[in-house]
């Protein structure tokens, strides 16, 4: 076994011959989100560790088990787990929920988390997310959630169901809370140690978690549903109606509570079974309370987060299309060292109009050249030899017909004329 360092478990390499796939989603995201009105934020990748106590929850999976957190001259610093938290502190610390509302930008980003490794889930994973500050309509939650759908059929996926919810305000979620606690209480030693607290600070995270015997246990729990203010009844209603009238199906998922304590009102996920156990591709929903939870004053925002692994380990099992790898478009190949200086100053000529062209580097033979640039599958060749350059010309070699022409080498205006009469771009 060759005797390299590893990367570490739970994190990928992506390589040359697979970030073509990666350009595809990050293009259709970006234009998806931009065409929706949203701008590009950039934000650190690591905060303080309070921004994530204070935002997430303290008895969340994330901060008690998950998070990559260091101590550097006694300030506590965590790697980021999401990404909303760190966005909206951005928003607040730069001004922007003091502009025109509402405030609506996109990112991104890597977000890290100890957990077990599987498909579609590493400690080091990627997220393309949004965040809308400023309106409590019903309107932008339905905005929102078209936002994911037209990313997730712009890309091509198939069999991908919208599960809706509502998990209440603070005030009827203490309702629901309390009726948590009665249902759960004959069973709390059954339940796992986690839960067990869980029980006492916050019962709703008992129907997050992973635990098959929680899970049989939660299976006939009260449903938050039945016990919603009517504010927060009358913007479900609303939502749904908006996600209809934009021809949007979703199907109602009383179970969905989501994994992080900022969540109110509307949640939601875009689910597919093509992954195995992990099929949440898009999750989100609306966090009114947090940007005051972060010091800020109140203002009603919302968002969603989507795996960019997730989203591309479901294109391929169901064989969507990806963007063309590039590739070299025009190699020249020197037939002898005195034409080196010609490949490479009609390679800068090339590369200069936007054309991916190369050349030997390696002082290969001729016939070394024409196997490489067969391995690298270019779509042009040029043959440069003495005899060809005393006569101010070379060989072009379409590599995929065999057709072969002359072409002068005095300026790449002629490569187009001597060969079809044709734009450079289009001919390549």
């Amino acid at each position: 076994m060759a005797n390299y360092l590893k990367r570490p478990n739970g994190t990928e390499d992506v390589t040359p011959a697979l970030i073509h796939k990666w350009n595809t989603v990050e293009k259709v995201v970006k234009q998806t989100a931009e065409s929706f009105g949203f701008s590009e934020i950039r934000i650190p990748t690591f905060e303080v560790t309070e921004l994530f106590q204070r935002s997430v929850g303290e008895t969340t999976d994330v901060v008690q088990k998950e998070m990559y957190t260091v101590v550097a001259k006694e300030t506590q610093y965590t790697l980021r787990p999401e990404g909303t938290a760190g966005t909206i502190r951005a928003m607040l610390q730069n001004g922007m929920l003091a502009e025109a509302l509402p405030q609506k930008v996109f990112y991104i980003l890597s977000c890290f988390r100890h957990e077990r490794p599987q498909a579609g889930r590493l400690r080091e994973f990627h997220q393309f997310g949004v965040e809308m500050a400023g309106s409590a309509s019903p309107y932008a939650d339905a905005e929102v959630i078209l936002l994911g759908k037209t990313v997730l059929d712009t890309l091509g996926l198939k069999d991908i169901v919208l599960n809706i919810n509502s998990i209440g305000c603070p005030t009827c979620r203490a309702k629901y809370q309390e009726a948590l606690k009665a249902y759960f209480e004959p069973h709390r030693a059954e339940l796992c140690e986690t839960c067990q607290e869980r029980l006492v600070r916050n019962p709703m995270r008992l129907l997050d978690c992973k635990s098959a015997e929680d899970q049989a246990i939660a299976k006939d729990a009260p449903v938050i549903l039945d016990y919603l203010c009517e504010e927060c009844k009358e913007h479900f209603e609303a939502v749904k109606s908006a996600l209809t009238d934009m021809g949007v199906d979703y199907i109602i998922n009383p179970k969905i509570v989501r994994g992080l304590d900022y969540y109110t009102k509307t949640v939601f996920e875009f689910i597919t079974t093509s992954i195995g156990a992990q099929g949440t591709v898009c999750a989100g929903g609306r966090y009114d309370g947090l940007i005051e939870q972060l010091g800020g004053q109140h203002i009603p925002a919302l968002g969603f987060g989507m795996g960019l692994e997730r989203l591309i380990l479901t294109m391929e099992q169901q064989g969507c299309l990806f963007m063309e790898q590039n590739k070299c478009e025009v190699y020249l190949a020197p037939m002898d060292d005195s034409a080196r200086p010609a490949a490479l100053r009609f390679a800068s000529a090339l590369r200069q109009m936007g054309i991916r062209a190369e050349f030997d580097l390696l002082g290969r033979t001729f016939k070394a050249q024409m196997k490489y640039a067969n391995k690298i599958q270019t779509k042009y060749l040029i043959v440069l030899g003495s005899n060809e350059l005393e006569q101010g010309s070379g060989m072009l070699k379409n590599m995929q017909s065999g057709e072969q022409k002359a072409i002068r080498l005095d300026s790449v205006d002629h490569f187009t004329e001597d060969y079809t009469n044709i734009s450079l771009s289009e001919m390549l």
